[in-house]
């Protein structure tokens, strides 16, 4: 909505101040120059990226526009999901806990966060080191190092449809001079027409560089940031994941683990102390017994 309402205010000022200033907002309309610019953007955007990129372009583009990142209701949905499982891993014998992360859409731990089971690649990227931690022989440094590993290669993937984006928005001032340039061999073409009719076609070329300038900086570039921005908040659930089984290998308790994965939560979105362990209990009495209870509070 943000983004919506940003471009109508960029839109409403250009035109209000060129019409202000004594211009028509007819001329502006040359279809033909909008063709040659945004087509060839489209087909310089299609032979820089693979048919998966470009379809995940138009999934984060709609991810951008409806701000699609994680709140804060999904952030204590994943540090309870987290607190349950450190806590079994301490308690719970190993076949128990393999059970609920070898097949977490039938786990009744896992379950209890629909929301973070919807996420796929975050719930498989939670079973494998939980699984990891239950071997028992993983040394701490060693997943630490690997977890930062995989986390980069998701944020460089995720971020793929923002680099694409900024490469069009880069292109565009360019592709304006083309469709410029076009126009104005079309009025050389009719030099020795009337100069009103003259007149008229090269403001029609300069359209094109208005265009192509107003797109890129007013609209693409924008777009491409905030792509960029919702993509690397949705890499945040990794890091809380990391922080947390990190500092619980390392021997922290549960309740001291899901305290270093809260504090890479922002400070606007970060769950309170007590919010975080209303929501950590019921997950506990959701998931366990009695003995699980009284170990939560």
């Amino acid at each position: 909505m943000n983004f919506i309402v940003g471009v109508i205010v960029a839109v409403g000022c250009m035109l209000g101040g060129f019409m202000a200033m004594g211009g028509h907002v007819a001329v502006i309309w040359q279809p033909w120059e909008f063709v040659i610019i945004f087509g060839m953007a489209l087909g310089a955007f299609i032979v820089a990226n693979t048919w998966s990129v470009q379809i995940d372009t138009g999934r984060s583009v709609v991810e951008a526009l409806l701000n699609k990142g994680p709140k804060r209701k999904d952030y204590l949905a994943l540090l309870g999901l987290l607190f349950t499982l450190t806590r079994m891993v301490r308690t719970r014998p190993r076949s128990e806990i393999e059970a609920h992360v070898d097949d977490p859409a039938n786990s009744t731990v896992f379950q209890n966060f629909p929301t973070i089971v919807a996420d796929r690649e975050l719930t498989n990227y939670i079973c494998d080191y939980v699984r990891l931690l239950v071997i028992g022989n993983a040394k701490p440094h060693e997943i630490d190092a690997l977890m930062d590993e995989e986390i980069a290669t998701i944020k460089k993937n995720k971020l793929k449809t923002y680099q694409a984006m900024s490469a069009v928005a880069d292109g565009l001032p360019a592709l304006g001079i083309v469709a410029a340039v076009l126009g104005i061999i079309k009025a050389m073409g009719a030099i020795d027409q009337a100069p009103s009719l003259l007149a008229g076609l090269l403001g029609a070329a300069l359209v094109g560089t208005f265009t192509g300038i107003f797109a890129s900086y007013g609209i693409f570039a924008p777009l491409a940031n905030k792509m960029k921005t919702t993509r690397e908040k949705q890499c945040q659930p990794y890091f809380i994941v990391k922080q947390t089984l990190v500092a619980f290998l390392n021997g922290a308790m549960p309740q001291i683990a899901l305290e270093h994965g809260r504090k890479m939560i922002s400070s606007y979105e970060r769950p309170t102390i007590d919010e975080l362990e209303n929501e950590t209990m019921n997950a506990g009495g959701r998931s366990g017994g009695d003995q699980d209870q009284q170990e939560a509070a």
